[in-house]
């Protein structure tokens, strides 16, 4: 695969059109991929479309010839009934182990054999969610960083299952979208979710101590380590219900130094969840 020279470079599906799932369609579509793109309901399927035509229409190695060309490789579908002939399905719904599986299952069924299916989870357990499908061996972990069209990097996780051959193909498809891979054995958060979570729930036990102020904390991040953006800033990128969700499920395979911060959980029922909802760590509105 490469650039949008390479037409037909390959077909893919995508499993929701959220913030992750879009950016994942984009990026696919910029490397000249045919992309379908499968949501629940029209309404969810319209506005999957939009995110991702506003996506591409931000880029500026484009012109709006070429933008109308990548979205006319883009297709939306409602559910999965009908066969789709792809070579990579990327699962990208929220952190839900049953919705996953139950999708993951449906997917297997109406796509051919050697198709790679992957997991966009930033930390469940992949080898869990394998255990819904009839090859196991052709699944894995393939994490995406938000905003995926400017993140570098995709986490490739290694399921108990995962067969070399596949780890090999998503590799690939990483490379072919012009971004970097590592590879990690599956395990509670994986490599990056855990050390993310580990410094952001650092960073909000500091707050909540009264060590110094939100702005001053991402500032030495940023300033001092060279990370380029804070980690309460990163939080409310996230969403602190993201966050807190993936907090508890470290706690509760990892131990009590994952344990959510007071303060965590109060923002969250407050509703105080992340940058697009006016009000995370920091004031947006």
């Amino acid at each position: 695969m490469g650039e949008d020279q390479s037409a037909g470079a390959g077909r893919a599906a995508v499993i929701g059109g959220g913030t992750m799932g879009a950016g994942i369609a984009q990026v696919l579509l910029e490397a000249g991929c045919e992309v379908v793109v499968v949501e629940a309901d029209d309404d969810a399927a319209d506005r999957a479309r939009g995110r991702i035509a506003d996506g591409l229409a931000r880029r500026k190695d484009a012109g709006p010839d070429e933008v109308e060309a990548r979205l006319g490789r883009l297709r939306t579908v409602t559910g999965l009934d009908a066969p789709l002939d792809v070579e990579l399905v990327v699962e990208a719904i929220p952190e839900i182990p049953a919705a996953k599986r139950d999708l993951l299952a449906a997917a297997e069924k109406v796509v051919p054999p050697g198709t790679l299916l992957g997991s966009n989870t930033s930390s469940l357990s992949i080898t869990e969610l394998a255990g819904a499908l009839e090859r196991p061996e052709r699944f894995l972990g393939m994490h995406f960083f938000n905003p995926v069209p400017l993140s570098a990097l995709v986490e490739i996780v290694v399921g108990e299952a995962t067969a070399p051959d596949a780890v090999a193909a998503a590799r690939r498809w990483v490379a072919g979208l012009g971004k970097e891979s590592i590879e990690v054995r599956d395990s509670p958060g994986f490599a990056t979710s855990r050390l993310g979570v580990a410094l952001g729930l650092e960073a909000i036990r500091m707050l909540e101590e009264g060590v110094a102020s939100a702005a001053h904390i991402d500032q030495g991040m940023v300033l001092g380590y060279r990370h380029p953006m804070g980690p309460l800033r990163l939080t409310d990128l996230v969403g602190l219900d993201v966050r807190l969700a993936i907090a508890e499920h470290l706690a509760a395979t990892l131990g009590p130094r994952f344990e959510p911060p007071a303060l965590l959980r109060q923002k969250v029922a407050a509703g105080e969840l992340r940058k697009k909802s006016g009000r995370g760590f920091y004031d947006w509105s």
